[in-house]
């Protein structure tokens, strides 16, 4: 029990982290593109962020262990690509940074590895979790850390009193009770991602091989907001990021085979 701390989604418990690491200035390294918090809560502390992009094939910049950080951030799988980064390299970078390696692992109950083992070897590592992807609790916001006892010990003297409810905390328990129901989700939505990315790729979309309960499409070179903006007037919502790097890129959440096939039939007629 003294390895685990809960929190009111995993987001708080980045904010805790941060709240609990660093001082005006001090940095903060991560990948990018990866999850868009991590900045405005460097930001909110006062903090630095080193941001290293990643290469064309998403595995990790080289100098990411190197920055001199005294906190550094690995989305895996990452948000908005989905692909993994695999336990050796997690491992050598938890061993290379200066400070704390936290892994968030958001996603990770869609892919086949994960970084929990490095927790208890490793005293530098924390490793994130949230019922709000596989276990479909996203409203209630329960989130789960991982990590030595005295990382946690640090994160406990900064959180408030009472920061999840009694009913968030019931229906985690009941979650976590029904493994078997969470891991009949996650099967069919790995069954209908795989179909969903063959779909795309017919269409004549790049797509990065995802670990996520999403993808991301890409049409090289070309400018995807006309795109999301067709599909949006039927009703049909993506993630389109109007930012460089990302511009030819469409992130589509894994839906139900019926959201799947109208978003295909509507790429088709576009």
């Amino acid at each position: 029990m003294d390895h685990i701390l809960v929190g009111n989604g995993s987001d708080e418990l980045l904010a805790l982290v941060l709240r609990a690491t660093i001082d005006p200035r001090d940095r903060v390294a991560f990948p990018v593109p990866t999850y868009s918090l991590y900045e405005t809560l460097v930001a909110a502390q006062g903090g630095e962020a080193v941001t290293l992009p990643f290469p064309e094939d998403f595995r990790l910049p080289p100098a990411l262990g190197r920055a001199r950080a005294r906190v550094t951030f690995l989305c895996n799988p990452n948000s908005p690509s989905g692909t993994l980064v695999r336990l050796p390299a997690i491992e050598a970078l938890a061993r290379e940074v200066d400070g704390v390696l936290v892994v968030d692992e958001a996603y990770v109950d869609f892919a086949p590895t994960h970084a929990l083992g490095l927790v208890g070897r490793l005293p530098n590592v924390l490793v994130l979790r949230t019922l709000s992807k596989s276990f479909s609790l996203a409203g209630l916001r329960v989130g789960l850390a991982f990590g030595h006892p005295e990382l946690l010990a640090g994160l406990r003297t900064v959180k408030d009193s009472y920061n999840v409810g009694r009913l968030p905390q019931v229906a985690a328990l009941a979650a976590l009770g029904d493994l078997p129901a969470m891991r009949a989700n996650v099967a069919r939505i790995r069954a209908t991602r795989d179909r969903l990315t063959a779909g795309l790729q017919r269409l004549g979309f790049d797509v990065l091989p995802s670990e996520a309960n999403f993808v991301l499409a890409r049409r090289p070179g070309v400018d995807q907001t006309p795109t999301a903006r067709a599909l949006a007037a039927r009703d049909i919502l993506v993630r389109h990021f109007a930012v460089p790097g990302l511009h030819d890129a469409l992130r589509v959440t894994v839906g139900t085979d019926e959201e799947i096939d109208a978003l295909l039939e509507a790429l088709a007629a576009s």
